[in-house]
């Protein structure tokens, strides 16, 4: 069986092993659109992070027989293109979990005590300068207490809310946007967003969620709320988010998507100096354990459709 893997550097040189022993692997760090075609002709199995496979590609790759997402989302994959050819996909969940939940914490711990910010300030000398043992610049607030939004309450969401409760939060699981009927144990969108005094996106992006947060939503928060979004940029105006910061209709955001990846110059989140923003670059998910988990997941789903059986099968 013959395996190219089309962007190896998105795997931070982790053990390729399990998947070498699948077939005969070619691995290739970054590969251009342009590229694809060639580098997959013979290829009976592609693995793509994030390269796009498109119908066009997909009609000249006559011997394909499945497609490894090294992700949970496909939409890099033209799923209806894969299908009436007859190639399987499969995808890979539940593998990062640990990491993004330790991640969307972290962004929040820094936030609620303005650590970034008291950071910097003993890095340029000024706890030196102080005329008591500490300094009390900026304000430190705990997680205890509050009420902690979950938008999006599947794996991710429901782990998040665990370590919420640990620290002593409040926690609510916002329903769905414009739904009627109110599931048990959860509570209308908007008003769980007007109680909230942290929020925390976990739901995929789609059309029901694209720019779900807007100017008229960011005008119902708390002036003292928190924004977290470890799940896609497009979830969220980017350009609504700086202006919400920027007019403190909310206190501060961490990030780490944008609607374009990687960060465009012209972003409205990578332009904004002030301090009440933290931004990472799309790595909530990339700790060495979940790349391995990553790795042998895509394995296995190899294994499984070279056995006839529906592991992760997506198509």
């Amino acid at each position: 069986m013959k395996i190219v893997l089309l962007d190896a550097k998105t795997l931070a040189n982790n053990n390729l092993s399990p998947i070498e022993l699948q077939g005969e692997l070619t691995s290739y760090l970054i590969t251009r659109d342009d590229q694809v075609i060639t580098r997959c002709l013979d290829a009976d199995v592609i693995i793509s992070n994030k390269v796009v496979i498109t119908a066009e590609t997909l009609s000249a790759l006559p011997k394909l027989k499945l497609i490894c997402v090294a992700a949970t989302g496909t939409n890099n994959i033209d799923l209806v293109a894969a299908k009436a050819q007859g190639v399987a996909v499969c995808n890979v969940a539940g593998y990062s979990t640990p990491a993004v939940v330790q991640h969307t914490f972290t962004l929040l711990g820094n936030l609620m005590g303005n650590m970034h910010r008291y950071l910097s300030d003993s890095q340029n000398g000024l706890w030196q300068k102080s005329a008591m043992f500490c300094r009390l610049d900026h304000s430190i607030n705990e997680i205890a207490g509050k009420n902690f939004v979950i938008v999006g309450y599947g794996t991710l969401g429901q782990a998040v809310a665990n370590v919420a409760k640990a620290f002593g939060a409040n926690v609510i699981v916002a329903e769905r946007p414009n739904e009627k009927s109110i599931r048990e144990g959860r509570v209308a969108f908007l008003e769980a967003l007007q109680s909230a005094d942290i929020i925390s996106i976990h739901c995929p992006l789609n059309e029901q969620t694209k720019n779900l947060f807007n100017a008229q939503v960011f005008k119902q928060l708390k002036p003292s709320a928190v924004l977290l979004n470890t799940a896609r940029g497009g979830i969220v105006n980017e350009q609504a988010l700086v202006d919400a910061l920027t007019q403190k209709e909310i206190a501060a955001a961490g990030f780490d998507v944008l609607t374009v990846e990687p960060a465009q110059p012209s972003n409205p989140l990578v332009n904004y100096t002030g301090d009440n923003l933290l931004l990472t670059p799309h790595n909530a998910w990339a700790a060495q354990e979940s790349i391995d988990r990553l790795i042998k997941c895509i394995a296995e789903n190899i294994t499984a459709f070279h056995n006839g059986e529906n592991n992760n099968r997506v198509v």
